[in-house]
């Protein structure tokens, strides 16, 4: 496998590969090099549509589709090519990658894409024309979904989060830029390339750029970031990246964010019911907690147990054992524990019976029981168990900040998700299914589709 040192990181411009002249980027032991920008050639001048404004929808979906088959099959082997060079690069295992990677197709079948046109939207006549409303006074007014100009902050914890963007950006039919982030250099313009293979010189493939530049460089961000070239910034990432994209925020010029998030999950005393109940709520607690080894928002890093502290420990034992257990989108070992949260732990390993730890230092998993939410963010497969005597009492722990509640069994769902949302959280799922989101449903609050859209009127 190759290693980041002298790594050639590719751009896409236009739809095309750019050869600009390398700048070295890194720093010794994770060096790579990266085309010059030049940058007249990444944004779209206002003065005339860009290239898919007038593009049917179905043709973008069609070529989609053919994108999801050649990304399956690999034709170009750049899938092959991006995933070699990821390794050692990004923040999960070779294993894990391969099956994210095997799967990228997924995002482009054609019933996850009408579902979100049809679902975000109310259907294709509104990018694809105007749509006629019939408004109170007996007026007739028309509406459309305008193509937008976009320029996208991805971020790299997930391949898939480089194909959504792709997907969401060609179904705007507007003009996309993307950031490349640090941790991923190679997966979206590997599905650029793919899709400028299945159709060259197509309006959508050339109504896309993917470059890297390093966040924060205000040389580059201050040109950008400018509502003369854009109409949106969507970011996602960490509080600092969706800080510094704060900055640039003005009239013309909107952010749509993909916050940090975590992610939580509630489990019924229904649970302890018989041993195979147990096993089944400590497999789907397992599969929550591990998800992209959890380096995703859904992960969930704090799970509450309806019941007494024996209950909740024979839970956290139970859930410990299956930490360890790959999954496709997991992997058996994990990042080991850092030197911080080893001592934090260790100090709790010593606070029994208030405080009883599960497990090791060695990245297979490790579950904290404690009477209260720890302080610290568990991370690389750890989890801390919390007992409550009811499952509302857990949703004081949930906020603005609270992606995803997993909640165990189905059945207590109901009576828990007005709550839920009234604190902040944006899915409520069953437990075990935190991981993926079905296209066309709302995510982190919001429609995205309808979000990155211009809705103009015609009165």
């Amino acid at each position: 496998m190759s290693t980041t040192t002298d790594t050639e990181v590719v751009h896409v411009v236009r739809g095309e590969v750019d050869h600009g002249s390398p700048v070295a980027y890194g720093r010794a032991g994770s060096a790579f090099t990266a085309p010059a920008l030049d940058l007249d050639r990444l944004v779209w001048p206002r003065t005339e549509p860009g290239p898919a404004f007038h593009v049917p929808i179905a043709e973008i979906v069609d070529l989609l589709v053919e994108t999801g088959e050649a990304l399956k099959a690999d034709r170009e082997g750049l899938l092959a090519e991006a995933l070699d060079r990821m390794v050692g690069v990004g923040p999960l295992p070779a294993e894990v990658l391969e099956r994210a990677y095997a799967v990228l197709w997924r995002s482009f079948q054609r019933p996850g894409l009408y579902a979100q046109i049809d679902h975000e939207l109310g259907g294709s006549d509104v990018l694809d024309g105007w749509r006629e409303v019939r408004l109170p006074d007996n007026r007739t007014a028309a509406t459309r979904a305008f193509p937008p100009r976009l320029v996208h902050v991805i971020a790299g914890n997930a391949p898939g989060v480089a194909a959504m963007s792709v997907v969401r950006g060609a179904l705007t039919k507007g003009v996309n830029l993307l950031k490349l982030p640090s941790n991923d250099l190679f997966t979206a313009t590997a599905i650029l390339r793919t899709m400028a293979a299945v159709a060259p010189g197509h309006p959508v493939v050339r109504s896309f750029s993917a470059v890297y530049w390093r966040g924060g460089d205000e040389t580059v961000e201050s040109v950008l970031f400018r509502p003369q070239f854009f109409d949106k910034l969507v970011a996602w990432g960490g509080e600092s990246t969706i800080r510094g994209a704060l900055r640039y925020v003005g009239p013309g010029f909107e952010l749509v964010s993909f916050d940090p998030k975590t992610s939580i999950s509630l489990i019924g005393r229904e649970a302890f019911e018989t041993p195979e109940t147990l096993a089944r709520a400590a497999e789907a607690g397992a599969a929550d907690a591990t998800f992209f080894n959890q380096q995703a928002c859904v992960a969930s890093r704090f799970q509450f147990v309806e019941g007494s502290w024996e209950d909740a420990d024979r839970y956290a034992a139970l859930l410990c054992e299956r930490l360890g257990v790959a999954r496709e989108f997991s992997s058996a070992d994990g990042p080991r524990v850092t030197t911080a949260l080893r001592e934090e732990i260790d100090v709790l390993r010593s606070m029994t019976p208030d405080y009883r730890v599960w497990g090791g230092y060695d990245g297979r998993g490790l579950v904290i029981r404690s009477p209260e939410p720890v302080d610290f963010h568990p991370d690389g497969k750890i989890v801390d168990v919390v007992p409550v005597a009811e499952l509302t009492e857990a949703v004081a722990h949930a906020g603005v900040a609270t992606q995803t509640v997993g909640v165990y069994p189905d059945s207590r769902k109901a009576e828990l998700r007005d709550a839920l949302a009234c604190a902040g959280v944006q899915r409520v799922v069953s437990l075990g299914r935190a991981g993926g989101m079905p296209p066309g449903l709302s995510h982190d609050g919001f429609y995205p589709l309808q979000r990155l859209m211009r809705w103009v009127n015609d009165e």
